[in-house]
């Protein structure tokens, strides 16, 4: 319990008994308690005597920022250290806390002007559930008190994750989850044994959007640990601008997989690379599973290009199933990637690390992502051909899918004897007409027609025979 979690308490019944007893209108904050609605009292209390929550999910991925303080974080979270670091967080970017937040100052700006729109939530010995970063921003403002609701006297940690939950999902001016803290969220709460199903409902999203997120979660895991360079290593919270790369990674990866296992590794991997070198979405997306068959090995120096050796196929024991090795492309490819997350790792730790080591993993990293850059533009000059050559029989296709809808309306119409078959006529002839143009068009382009063009040129000069 925090040092003063006594006074606190005492402070907290006072006030509730105050508020219990006086006259006029009583302010109360409706939560989900225990699967239930419950109406807790909203009282004032000294802003500077509360606790900042150490486990909010809001900063749940910051905290690694500083590796040291989030050890006593765990060791000692009501020392005046580590609530001087959580103060610091919340009002932090999420995707690089060594930055102020403008949509902490925002708040701040707001909490100014028009004071506090709705109260924050503590337990009776002043650990704020919710409004902490409010709580922080009221403080620098120097503000002596915070409205705040208080929990029942019988609430336990399990008890402040859930009601911290529902309400921060509420549809109000809360500043919303960080992207990877939403990812953090979702996935503790599957862990504590929640229905998918229900966690998505609680996020408003659909479950296939939880899985997505899910499956991204363990691929950040995945490249944080195999960024380890030593005593550096990547964070999840160095992710977090990469949402939309990420989700049309996986869309891309779940394609792929269907078709062919192999190649949706490969895809999986030469994008991962891309956007840890921070590539551009744009660029992201011409990246598929002959990537760097194609486009990208003749660009790599040696040094880079180099896989590891295959590892034998593995025997499950017990059951002496063979579980096949990973296709050496494949191996390779993820070689690649470690290679530019272990540089990068180091890089991100400029601080922390001697000038000799700094140096060789930025030229590391640079030679990777000028290799990169080279490939994305004949990979880009390609995809914008084949973008052209698609285009023509993408458009006639889509006439197909008109002309079929054209039929069923034409069905109904006339059924109901509401067809306007003069209309109809004109709109016959003007598919004439383009019909013609089309032929002429496949006369100038195509040397050898196949069935198809030479049946629409056959038609054509039949009509004008």
């Amino acid at each position: 319990m925090p040092p003063h979690a006594a006074r606190n308490k005492e402070i907290v019944e006072q006030r509730l008994r105050d508020v219990a007893v006086g006259a006029g209108l009583q302010e109360t904050l409706t939560i989900e308690w225990r699967t239930k609605p419950q109406v807790v009292q909203v009282i004032d209390m000294p802003v500077g005597s509360l606790y900042y929550n150490p486990g909010t999910h809001r900063i749940r991925a910051q905290r690694s920022f500083d590796a040291a303080q989030d050890r006593r974080l765990d060791e000692d979270p009501w020392s005046d250290e580590s609530q001087s670091y959580l103060d610091q967080l919340l009002k932090a970017e999420p995707s690089d806390p060594a930055k102020r937040d403008k949509d902490f100052d925002e708040l701040q700006q707001s909490l100014k002007d028009f004071r506090q729109n709705e109260p924050g939530l503590i337990t009776r010995e002043g650990i704020l559930v919710n409004g902490n970063t409010r709580a922080a921003a009221l403080r620098e403002l120097g503000v002596a008190e915070i409205r705040v609701a208080v929990l029942p006297d019988s609430c336990t940690w399990a008890d402040i994750n859930k009601v911290e939950l529902s309400l921060q999902l509420r549809h109000d001016t809360r500043r919303p989850y960080s992207y990877i803290n939403r990812l953090l969220t979702i996935d503790e709460q599957v862990e504590a044994g929640r229905p998918l199903k229900e966690v998505a409902r609680d996020f408003r999203i659909r479950e296939s959007t939880a899985e997505q997120d899910l499956w991204v979660l363990s691929c950040l895991r995945d490249l944080s640990d195999r960024s380890a360079n030593g005593d550096v290593h990547l964070r999840l919270l160095d992710f977090e601008d990469a949402q939309e790369k990420l989700r049309e990674v996986h869309r891309a990866y779940a394609k792929e997989s269907k078709a062919d296992p192999r190649s949706a590794e490969l895809l999986k991997e030469n994008r991962l690379a891309a956007i840890v070198m921070d590539f551009s979405k744009t660029d992201v997306r011409l990246i598929e599973a002959n990537f760097r068959s194609r486009y990208l090995d003749q660009r790599l120096p040696e040094e880079l290009k180099s896989a590891p050796v295959a590892a034998p196929a593995r025997v499950i024991p017990g059951i002496n199933r063979a579980v096949k090795a990973e296709a050496p492309e494949v191996a390779a490819a993820r070689a690649f990637t470690d290679s530019v997350l272990r540089a990068k790792a180091v890089v991100r730790s400029k601080d922390k690390v001697p000038a000799a080591r700094l140096e060789q993993a930025a030229a590391v990293f640079d030679v990777a992502h000028r290799a990169v850059e080279d490939a994305l533009e004949p990979a880009g000059k390609d995809a914008r051909v084949r973008k052209r050559k698609q285009a023509a029989p993408d458009r006639l296709y889509d006439a197909c899918q008109d002309i079929e809808q054209c039929i069923t309306d034409m069905i109904l119409a006339s059924g109901s004897r509401s067809l306007d078959e003069e209309a109809l006529d004109e709109a016959v002839l003007k598919l004439r007409t383009t019909l013609t143009k089309l032929a002429r068009a496949t006369a100038g382009s195509i040397t050898v027609p196949g069935e198809g063009v030479e049946w629409l040129r056959d038609a054509v000069r039949q009509d004008q025979s």
